[in-house]
């Protein structure tokens, strides 16, 4: 071999050698890849599954205990059980998990189908959660002195976390916008780290009865809540004066002057679906399903199972 062979077969091996190091790095990194692809379906509900709609409801006078039924219908089932009471359902983003309000006892969280059970509050009167959008926190209220403050908390446990410079808040949503709570009759968005007041939306809530009802479409341009109602006349089922009787109203976030519209009387607080075109609330013992922009409503088969009104039903994510 001449000499000029043996440097033209030395810079051949070196071309061989650097393509199969970039081969192996590409291979490496396609590894990677898929298994970041699997991890984000493993965190994620698929995509086929059904969606269910989370209520709290009982078939008797026992307290009442966390339901679910596919929001098409059917699929009926119980997925809490104890001597208290189980209320306030959320989902986590992902739809993967949720946590709710053991009355007297804290606030846990399980997997959609009841399993998986686990405590992260030990405050009785504990109540509200909702997950931050990365779902690695929840914010919740808890009673200090006369007053209901938010508290935000790792869901891998540890000590709740007072926003000391958030007002007196009702039931908090954490959206993709950030920490939004009821308080004064108002939408607030709060700094979930300092409790700061970002935000005022300007708009108008039942400063009485609706703070603690109030549920926010995905695309935050509507909320619903709980309010008085002017009673009907002739109402006197309770005595002299009419009883104080209570309705769902929704209201726009995106006008300049927001002025709430009844939907409908006598039921429970809302939750909006996935997409934002229905409302899910209790009425008349049932699960409620209704179109926001018909108005068209249909009742999901409870069977024996009679839905509270305390707490907004939830709606598991798309």
């Amino acid at each position: 071999m001449t000499k000029q062979q043996a440097r033209l077969a030395r810079v051949a091996v070196m071309q061989v050698t650097r393509l199969v190091k970039r081969r192996s790095v590409l291979a490496g990194l396609s590894v990677v890849a898929i298994a970041i692809g699997v991890a984000i379906v493993v965190g994620a509900v698929d995509a086929g599954s059904p969606r269910y709609i989370v209520f709290s409801g009982s078939p008797s006078a026992a307290p009442p205990q966390l339901y679910r039924i596919q929001s098409t219908g059917g699929g009926l089932q119980q997925i809490t059980a104890g001597a208290n009471a189980a209320v306030n359902p959320a989902f986590s983003p992902g739809g993967q998990r949720i946590a709710f309000t053991r009355l007297g006892v804290g606030i846990f969280t399980m997997n959609p189908d009841g399993t998986g059970l686990r405590r992260l509050t030990k405050g009785g009167r504990d109540s509200y959660p909702t997950w931050a959008p990365t779902g690695g926190r929840i914010a919740f209220v808890r009673p200090v002195k006369a007053q209901w403050r938010l508290f935000v908390l790792s869901t891998s446990g540890g000590t709740p976390h007072l926003l000391s410079k958030a007002p007196p808040s009702g039931r908090p949503s954490w959206t993709r916008a950030g920490l939004l709570t009821a308080s004064g009759g108002d939408l607030l968005r709060i700094d979930p780290g300092t409790g700061r007041v970002l935000k005022y939306y300007g708009a108008n809530v039942d400063a009485i009865w609706g703070l603690n009802t109030v549920a926010l479409s995905p695309d935050l341009s509507k909320l619903t809540y709980i309010g008085a109602r002017t009673p009907d006349p002739g109402d006197k089922e309770c005595g002299e004066g009419p009883c104080q009787r209570f309705a769902l109203f929704i209201e726009s976030l995106t006008t300049k002057k927001k002025k709430p519209q009844l939907l409908v009387k006598d039921v429970g607080p809302a939750t909006f679906s996935p997409d934002g075109g229905q409302l899910a609330y209790a009425g008349g013992g049932q699960l409620v399903l209704r179109s926001i922009t018909s108005g068209s409503a249909h009742a999901l088969a409870t069977g024996t199972v009679t839905a509270a009104t305390s707490a907004p039903p939830a709606w598991q994510p798309r």
